[in-house]
């Protein structure tokens, strides 16, 4: 790393953390996107004591395990008197019955009146947000720490936008971007191997793990892709139904490695009955996957377009979590739109030129006649460069 790297989410953590106690903190995201890293500057950071403890780790932990790390937490806020202290539990969704002696201790201080701030780090935010929603509605508030955008891993670590594409925005593979055997084993066995396993099946019923991992490797070749469930049932071995299937998509989307975009239409039905859009949330999971080197992925015009577009997709993706904002994509009759946001009453619709087609489509054109109030957009030759809007808050192209 150049310089240690504070992500924008620092300064909304140290805020949160400088205010009076009023909800649980949950730093909610990924695998390997920085959690711990930051939560560790800001209590280097802030005026205040901090106790911080993983569940993480090859130990079972219970309730108890909760318990005493909460007391200790406790005395150090004691200690410290008014300006409190900061306890902080990682990865606290693999404690089994984590929520109810959280809401528990929770309630407890606030009747007390105990300064003890508390952080909740997760690797799988919709995992975690179910214990949330059970036990802890109105106490809690979501940052999100999600994978790292070309802004960030330029600065941070000096990538040109070549480099982003094909290496994606995982900060631990960054220093290993001149020896790219040695960044596919990482991103394969540190990231997706130990996400799939210890994030997925073990926290969710999979009755078909081998089935799960070959949906994931599927997803990443076809990224950017619309793919109806028929046809991955044609594709994977033991496939079973295509009910399967979506619920096994919800769980990778969930864990960050794979997610499918709806179809934009007028009717809700519409929506949830069509063809997923598969994309990757960060292209290191399809170039590690791929098997080839940079210069041979970027030999492939083809291959290299599908990569240009997941980058827009999961940048879109990425920075509208937690808004009110939706990413879709639209077809009808052969015409395509590559991705559609909508919030309120605004609409755009997005097409990438990444030099992966021949001639051009009338996708835009069929879309904005059929939706007049729809602001068309051109991402690559002919409209905004693709680093322009790589650099640019994604909320901002709305």
């Amino acid at each position: 790393m150049i310089a240690p790297y504070r992500r924008p989410r620092f300064a909304d953590v140290v805020s949160r953390l400088a205010e009076p106690r009023r909800f649980l903190q949950i730093l909610a995201g990924p695998r390997q996107t920085g959690k711990t890293t930051l939560i560790r500057q800001v209590l280097a950071e802030i005026d205040k004591p901090g106790h911080y403890a993983s569940a993480d780790l090859p130990t079972l932990h219970d309730r108890s395990w909760v318990q005493a790390q909460w007391e200790a937490g406790r005395r150090l806020a004691r200690d410290a008197a008014g300006p409190g202290a900061v306890l902080v539990l990682d990865e606290v969704q693999k404690v089994p019955g984590w929520s109810d002696v959280v809401k528990a201790l929770w309630d407890a201080d606030t009747a007390t009146g105990a300064p003890l701030h508390v952080v909740l780090l997760g690797s799988a935010p919709l995992l975690m947000q179910r214990g949330l929603s059970e036990s802890l509605t109105g106490r809690f508030e979501i940052i999100r720490s999600g994978h790292w955008s070309y802004a960030e891993m330029r600065d941070a670590f000096g990538l040109d936008l070549e480099q982003f594409l094909f290496f994606g925005g995982y900060p631990g593979g960054a220093p290993l971007v001149n020896d790219e055997d040695r960044w596919g084993a990482y991103v394969r066995d540190s990231l997706i191997e130990t996400t799939i396993s210890r994030d997925v099946l073990l926290l969710s019923r999979v009755d078909k793990p081998a089935l799960l991992r070959q949906l994931f490797e599927l997803g990443c070749s076809y990224s950017a892709e619309v793919l109806s469930y028929q046809k991955m049932v044609g594709q994977l071995q033991d496939a079973g139904n295509t009910t399967t299937l979506a619920g096994y998509l919800d769980l990778l989307s969930t864990a960050g490695l794979l997610t499918g975009l709806q179809k934009y239409s007028g009717a809700v039905v519409t929506r949830r009955g069509s063809s997923p859009k598969l994309l990757a949330p960060n292209t290191a999971l399809v170039s590690a996957l791929s098997g080839l080197t940079s210069a041979e992925f970027r030999a492939l015009p083809e291959r290299w377009g599908r990569l240009v577009e997941t980058a827009v997709g999961a940048h879109l993706v990425g920075g509208l979590a937690g808004t009110t904002a939706a990413v879709r994509y639209w077809r009808d009759r052969g015409r395509e739109v590559d991705f559609v946001l909508e919030r309120g009453d605004s609409l755009v619709a997005i097409e990438v030129k990444s030099g992966r087609r021949v001639r051009g489509r009338p996708g835009l054109d069929a879309f904005c006649a059929r939706y007049p109030h729809a602001r068309p957009m051109l991402v690559g030759a002919g409209g905004v460069s693709l680093e322009e809007f790589l650099l640019t808050a994604a909320v901002d192209w709305l």
